[in-house]
């Protein structure tokens, strides 16, 4: 049995789009869904006394936000199992273990109590940088978090980082029955001239087969074992940043690959995963590579 979907609740609207969004992708997953509430109330506010009737408030409110999302969920989707759970310990650490036993993490783009606006929120961030799952961040326009584009977009980057990405994009493409946009970036250096030997001709077209060679050398086998899943290949000259940026608006979902190397215990992001985070038009999964 596949494990649970597992998304973080905090009581923001935020969080509620996440719950919602979570939802409906347990579904088309058949899996059950995971409300995971992190309160520090046992520090702050010590043990109830023994014979105590009364909980600590904090308690009460942590109960209240899950119970609240929990009937939000059975209300939206009856069929889809959920379960809840209430962790004494800060919104990253409790994500990040319940990420442990959980086929992915789903976090709002916003949490209470943070300013609005573009930039992602410091757990949300957190979890995207460490998590070994997929960890999706809901985040973007009315019809990307509706999912009416119809199309999956995954960022092509560097074999040795995008295979789990690659198999990610294929099995979300096929739940859905939407199409799948590949894209790879690619740039000429400016220095760059025809005086070189691996570079006769062209530079600019040269970068460019190049680059359609490796997309194709990187979906080869997935579409193999997806033979329904209607794919689109393209390669695009420029920042790979905003490349997917721009194509983010016409998808509900945008994928790419992330290594986690073994006892690094920062932040592991790059500098695309980290633009597209804060700035996509759709939501964004982040997918690790065990490195």
């Amino acid at each position: 049995m596949e494990l649970p979907l597992a998304v973080g609740v905090d009581g923001s609207e935020s969080s509620l789009v996440a719950v919602d969004w979570a939802l409906d992708e347990a579904a088309r997953r058949g899996v059950s869904l995971r409300l995971v509430h992190a309160y520090l109330w046992e520090r702050y506010e010590g043990m109830v006394p023994l014979g105590g009737l009364e909980r600590p408030s904090g308690q009460v409110m942590a109960e209240n936000i899950v119970a609240a999302a929990a009937e939000r969920a059975r209300r939206r989707n009856p069929d889809v199992k959920v379960s809840t759970e209430i962790v004494p310990e800060d919104a990253a650490s409790a994500l990040l273990r319940a990420g442990n036993n959980a086929s992915g993490l789903v976090t709002g783009s916003r949490g209470r109590g943070e300013l609005k606006g573009l930039l992602l929120g410091s757990v949300g961030l957190a979890v995207a940088a460490r998590a070994h799952c997929p960890v999706i961040v809901v985040r973007g326009d009315k019809a990307g978090l509706a999912g009416t584009h119809e199309r999956i977009l995954l960022g092509a980057g560097e074999h040795a980082t995008s295979g789990a990405a690659v198999r990610f994009a294929f099995r979300e493409a096929e739940a859905r029955q939407c199409v799948l946009d590949v894209v790879r970036a690619w740039r000429c250096p400016a220095h760059e001239t025809a005086d070189h030997p691996q570079l006769a001709g062209d530079p600019a077209h040269q970068h460019e087969e190049q680059a359609s060679a490796q997309l194709d050398e990187l979906l080869r086998d997935t579409v193999a074992d997806h033979p329904d899943v209607q794919v689109r290949r393209t390669t695009v000259e420029g920042p790979a940043r905003k490349v997917l940026l721009n194509h983010s608006a016409a998808a509900d979902l945008l994928i790419i690959g992330a290594r986690r190397r073994h006892g690094h215990y920062g932040l592991q992001l790059g500098r695309v995963a980290h633009t597209l985070l804060h700035h996509a038009e759709c939501p964004v999964a982040i997918v690790p590579h065990q490195a």
